[in-house]
């Protein structure tokens, strides 16, 4: 099972999408505090995620109470349009942890620095980066494609 990290998500839209992407591929989805919304039947609703009850979702107050749950830092890979390491490079493995940062400004250099895997998704220069559902989705089908060829 994969592992979707939201570092302070600010879009409840947006989390919600993802949300219902790791419902339908089974993975997990740890939000990480302070997000930008409260998570309501309200906004959920409005992004259509009535699967959120289905969904293996854990919050964790800040990054540091998040790294606990770490057994392989190795195993961890932060998504940053920065990044000069393709995703399409990497060799995913199931439990991977995918992490993403807040939709305006990405992954902080704090939280960069705590980890030795940055990947980008490839894209035009025409764009700054993708929007994150659709990020999120580019590497857990990647990541999950990879896995089912082992």
């Amino acid at each position: 099972m994969l592992n979707v990290v939201l570092v302070e998500p600010e879009i409840p839209n947006n989390t919600g999408n993802i949300g219902r992407l790791c419902v339908g591929t089974e993975s997990r989805l740890h939000l990480i505090h302070p997000f930008g919304f409260v998570i309501n039947d309200a906004n959920l609703k409005r992004s259509g995620l009535d699967y959120w009850v289905h969904l293996d979702v854990t919050e964790y107050q800040n990054v540091e109470e998040w790294m606990k749950q770490i057994p392989d830092k190795s195993r961890v890979f932060l998504m940053s349009s920065h990044a000069t390491n393709s995703m399409y490079e990497n060799e995913f493995q199931d439990g991977d942890w995918l992490v993403f940062g807040k939709e305006s400004r990405g992954l902080s250099q704090e939280v960069l620095d705590l980890f030795e895997n940055h990947l980008t998704i490839p894209m035009s220069k025409k764009i700054r980066s993708f929007n994150i559902a659709n990020s999120v989705a580019f590497v857990v089908g990647e990541a999950k494609r990879q896995i089912a060829l082992k």
